[in-house]
């Protein structure tokens, strides 16, 4: 069966309907007029586009425009309840799940821990597990939900539907996994890698609006890449783009079998463990606790201005405190510096509980050294969605996709 011709009446009021919802979307609660001067549609051309969605549950009347100058006018919303997802962060400690309706607003989340050793089976009971505890919070069932972006370290290669490039993340490397996620979920299943997850938020929420090419640098429990080219992400041909961490860089020992050994390159040179044995030579206190945390207190002090003495030239305190933030920048600009001579981005975004510990002054350090090293010079920014990035972005993938299939009226209801 075809679908309809392009420029029929039902295309044209497929069309309108998607124009006003996207309006609902952006804007919150509108009445009728307001909608038809922001179309272009006439009065009873709107009043029949908000008869058609109110019909097919997609909004619904929402209180009036008292207050307002000129009479009461009958304000239309999004009908939240037409539609759920949820999005999972997967690290090797927790599974958070958390659940979104249409508009975007989280309803519900879950945080799953797990254990330090899993074979495959419990990863889909995990899964599953993590999606209707969210589910449940959020008062719905799996059955609920129209579509499910699971984020997680390495990716899945397309042409295999393996896991790579993540061999510390037991469990989730079986070639049958995929399957049985399916066999076990209901709705619609995507994967995506965790960092391309942060840079969907940032450019869908954050420091990367209005931006088509833009990489996105990540530093938490390793180091990791998102290349968004022409407003796509750019994943490669196995799922491996952005696995900067493998990177060879100076000043480290040049590692084979980098697949194989789990670092090496630009994670040894810049990675939490690297900031935290700078730390520990230049005579600092080093918290306890896993080194992507330590690595985060340290650089969120040193940020702060350490034992609140002076600061040099370049604007970062004296002492020790001044010298963390400046080795670590000129090891994080030394793998950048890499990565922008190939891809020459408008931007760059600092991302990861590392990373935006040192805020400004490591920024602006980055900055300065990413300038003497790379003849491409793109501003850099600290990211903006500092809360579950990478959860963020597993709900904006999955929302973008379930609003266009909602929101599509041409299929019917």
């Amino acid at each position: 069966m075809t679908g309809p011709t392009p420029g029929t009446p039902r295309v044209l009021r497929a069309m309108n309907d998607r124009a006003a919802l996207e309006l609902l979307l952006a804007h919150g609660p509108l009445s009728r007029s307001r909608i038809g001067r922001l179309t272009g549609l006439s009065k009873p051309t709107a009043s029949q586009l908000l008869a058609r969605l109110e019909a097919a549950d997609l909004v619904r009347a929402s209180g009036t425009s008292r207050g307002r100058p000129g009479p009461d006018a009958q304000l239309y919303s999004l009908n939240p309840a037409a539609a759920h997802v949820a999005g999972l962060d997967v690290t090797t400690t927790r599974i958070r799940a958390a659940v979104a309706d249409i508009t975007g607003r989280t309803v519900g989340s879950f945080d799953l821990p797990v254990p330090p050793r899993q074979s495959a089976e419990p990863v889909v009971r995990q899964v599953a597990a993590a999606v209707d505890g969210a589910a449940k919070a959020a008062g719905l069932t799996r059955d609920g939900l129209h579509r499910v972006v699971i984020g997680t370290p390495g990716a899945f290669d397309p042409r295999t539907g393996r896991l790579r490039y993540a061999s510390h993340l037991p469990g989730w490397h079986s070639p049958t996994l995929l399957e049985e996620l399916a066999a076990a979920l209901p709705m619609p299943l995507e994967y995506d890698n965790d960092v391309n997850l942060a840079a969907v938020a940032e450019q869908r929420l954050g420091a990367a609006r209005g931006h088509d090419d833009f990489v996105l640098l990540w530093n938490e429990q390793g180091i990791g890449a998102a290349l968004v080219l022409g407003g796509r992400l750019h994943r490669g041909w196995t799922g491996g783009a952005g696995e900067v961490g493998f990177l060879p860089v100076p000043g480290v020992p040049l590692m084979r079998r980098v697949a194989q050994a789990g670092g090496g390159g630009f994670q040894e040179l810049a990675g939490a463990r690297a900031v935290v044995r700078t730390a520990r030579d230049l005579g600092l206190e080093v918290p306890a606790g896993p080194d992507q945390e330590a690595a985060a207190a340290l650089l969120a002090r040193a940020a702060a201005g350490g034992a609140g003495g002076g600061t040099g030239a370049d604007g970062a305190p004296d002492g020790p405190h001044g010298e963390l933030l400046r080795r670590t920048a000129t090891a994080l600009a030394t793998g950048l510096a890499a990565v922008v001579s190939v891809l020459d981005p408008e931007l760059v975004v600092l991302s990861g509980g590392v990373l935006t510990a040192g805020g400004e002054a490591l920024r602006a350090l980055v900055q300065e050294e990413l300038a003497d090293l790379a003849a491409p010079r793109p501003r850099l920014a600290i990211g903006a969605v500092t809360e579950h990035p990478v959860l963020s972005g597993a709900l904006e993938s999955a929302l973008a996709a379930t609003r266009d299939e909602v929101f599509d009226t041409s299929r019917g209801r």
